[in-house]
């Protein structure tokens, strides 16, 4: 993907992201002085973690801010091709699963709490998570996303 196809699909991404979150929750990521034009970079350098999958038969991660690449230990190219199930390790997946289809029903979650897995094996625990469905402005489901708020090793 050269850079300017990147920008123009995380420039799309981010306000899909921004739009369906707030749809959902009523909330913004940013403050009032975030301008929409610096939306893609302060979501990306944000404090919290943000990730998303798409609608793939088996999701595959999308979308994760510079935080949510820490936390999973990947590159940018590494998170983006990871089936997002393979996030949880697989006594951990069938909870997740069960997660997402509360998603796909109710549209979000919120204070969800769960174990994930890093690229290096070290487990750790989200806290107070926000998982929602990601829709586009014509109202097509888009995939779903998440906002980790906290999250500690185990």
């Amino acid at each position: 993907m050269t850079y300017e196809n990147k920008f123009t699909f995380l420039t799309h991404h981010v306000e899909i992201l921004c739009s369906s979150y707030f749809h959902w929750t009523g909330k913004s990521f940013f403050d009032e002085g975030v301008i929409h034009a610096n939306a893609v970079e302060a979501l990306f350098v944000a404090p919290f973690a943000i990730l998303s999958h798409g609608i793939e038969v088996d999701p595959i991660f999308n979308y994760g801010n510079q935080r949510a690449l820490d936390i999973f230990e990947m590159s940018w190219e590494e998170f983006i091709a990871l089936p997002s199930r393979l996030s949880a390790e697989t006594v951990n997946q069938e909870e997740r699963v069960k997660l997402l289809d509360a998603v796909s029903r109710y549209g979000y979650i919120n204070n969800y709490s769960g174990i994930r897995i890093s690229k290096s094996g070290r487990r750790f625990m989200i806290r107070d998570a926000t998982v929602w469905n990601l829709m586009t402005p014509e109202g097509q489901f888009y995939g779903q996303a998440a906002l980790i708020r906290d999250w500690e090793d185990l």
